[in-house]
C-alpha cells in the first residue's frame, strides 16, 4: 500500500498555490455541504475529478487539469475544496453514498440471510465491473492520499459495514448463520476478500478473471464459513 507524506516543505502537484486560501464557501473534512445554488457546479468539479484521478492517479493529477475538465477556474476550486487530499476524499464520500443505496436496493429486505448475503455480494462486484474508473479512485487511488489514510474517520465506510454486518447478525440471530464469528468481524472478513478481487481485477486490467463471476465463488466460500454447524 503506497502513500506519499502528507506533510512537506512545498507544495506538490495539484496542492493550492503559495498565499492561496479558501473561499468562504470552502468546507472541513467533516461538513462538505455546499449551498444549493452551487450543487452543479460542484457535482462538476467531482465528476471531473473522478475523470482525472482515474486517468492520471491521484498524486499525478493537478488540480489545474481538474478545473479545465470541470470548465472552471483554478481558483475556483478551493471555493468547494480546501486541498486536492479535500477534493478526493468528499468524491469518497459522494460515491460511497450511492453504492450504499445501490447496495441496499439490490438486497432482498426480507428473506434468508444467506440469499441476502450473496445479494450484497454479487452487487458489490457488478459495480466494479460496471463503474470501472470509479473503482479505480475508491479502491486505487485513495490509498495514495496520507490524509484518507491517517486522519479520515471514515464515516461512510462505516455505514458499509454497519450494512453488510446487520445481514449477517439477523441471520445469526435467526440461527441462519452461525454465532461464533461477531457479525462485525466477519463483515470486514467479507470486505477484505471483495476489496482484494476488486483490485487485483482492476491492476490487471479488468481482463484478469471474471468479476462477476468470482462472486459465486465468493459467496459459496463465504456461506461455507458462516454455516450454521450443529453442536
Amino acid at each position: 500500500m503506497m502513500a506519499h507524506s502528507a506533510s512537506h516543505d512545498g507544495p506538490g502537484p495539484g496542492d493550492a498555490p503559495p498565499g492561496s486560501e479558501p473561499g468562504p464557501e470552502a468546507t472541513s473534512s467533516g461538513d462538505r455541504s455546499a449551498p444549493a445554488s452551487a450543487g452543479d457546479k460542484r457535482a462538476r468539479i467531482l465528476a471531473a475529478a473522478e475523470e482525472v484521478f482515474a486517468r492520471r492517479g491521484f498524486y499525478n493529477a493537478r488540480v489545474s487539469e481538474i478545473a479545465r475538465a470541470a470548465g472552471v477556474a483554478d481558483g475556483t476550486i478551493y471555493l468547494y475544496f480546501k486541498s486536492k487530499d479535500d477534493l478526493l476524499i468528499s468524491l469518497f464520500e459522494t460515491r460511497m453514498k450511492d453504492v450504499i443505496r445501490e447496495l441496499e436496493t439490490a438486497v432482498p429486505p426480507d428473506g434468508a440471510a444467506p440469499l441476502r448475503l450473496s445479494a450484497f455480494i454479487s452487487a458489490y462486484l457488478r459495480l466494479i465491473r460496471d463503474r470501472p474508473q470509479i473503482a479505480e479512485v475508491l479502491t486505487v487511488e485513495l490509498r495514495q492520499s496520507s490524509k484518507f489514510m491517517k486522519e479520515y474517520s471514515n464515516p461512510r465506510f462505516g455505514e458499509f459495514l454497519k450494512l453488510l454486518a446487520g445481514i449477517i447478525s439477523e441471520g445469526q440471530s435467526r440461527g441462519e448463520l452461525d454465532d461464533e464469528i461477531p457479525a462485525p468481524i466477519a463483515a470486514r472478513a467479507i470486505f477484505g476478500v471483495l476489496d482484494e478481487l476488486a483490485l487485483a481485477w482492476l491492476l490487471g486490467g479488468h481482463n484478469k478473471f471474471d468479476i462477476v463471476r468470482a462472486a459465486d465463488w465468493v459467496g459459496a466460500m463465504t456461506l461455507r464459513g458462516l454455516e450454521r454447524r450443529n453442536s
